[in-house]
């Protein structure tokens, strides 16, 4: 039996599939409480946060929407964000007066996700919220509060469950580390 093609890339699984399907049901609980009562809109960015958004909705018991916005601060084979943020997609629907939790995969600097709320709020939304699986705090640029945390992970390039290597390797259950040439 052939192995994975992602093997190649990966030095270790940081976060197993168990474990990320756990935290997010335990996050769809908490936003569950935390929007009781209260009609939600769910914006996804991406193309990463796709798997995790999927996911999170079928932990939610009160009534969703979803949205989506493509934005992009890399380039195809690059693994630094640019700091240059463009919205390749925009949402199809007003936010004003609606209660918005944007979804992301990963926070890093910050920058990508300052530009989004900043925009955002503008639109006048009721609320705006925001949710990510992984947090690499030690690589902030920009302060961001984030209210949904799945994880905090080190300063190491990730992939899997939405994050991608050049495009390849968003289908799998797991994040993993690729593996570095030291």
């Amino acid at each position: 039996m052939a192995e994975p093609y992602y093997k190649e890339y990966l030095s270790e699984i940081l976060i197993p599939a168990d474990r990320l399907q756990a935290r997010v049901a335990e996050l769809g609980e908490q936003i569950s409480v935390d929007y009781a009562g209260k009609d939600l809109l769910l914006v996804c960015i991406l193309k990463g946060a796709v798997l995790f958004l999927t996911d999170l909705m079928r932990h939610l018991t009160m009534p969703h929407a979803i949205d989506f916005m493509a934005v992009s601060s890399y380039g195809v084979g690059v693994r630094e964000s640019t700091g240059v943020v463009r919205i390749q997609m925009d949402l199809e629907a007003s936010i004003t007066g609606c209660h918005v939790l944007v979804v992301e995969d990963i926070i890093d600097s910050g920058r990508t996700l300052d530009y989004i709320t900043r925009l955002l709020r503008a639109r006048m939304p009721a609320s705006l919220k925001l949710c990510t699986l992984l947090d690499k705090a030690e690589r902030r640029e920009v302060p961001v509060g984030l209210d949904y945390v799945g994880f905090q992970i080190p300063d190491k390039f990730v992939f899997g469950y939405g994050l991608d290597i050049d495009e390849k390797c968003r289908e799998l259950p797991f994040i993993g580390v690729v593996e570095t040439d030291t």
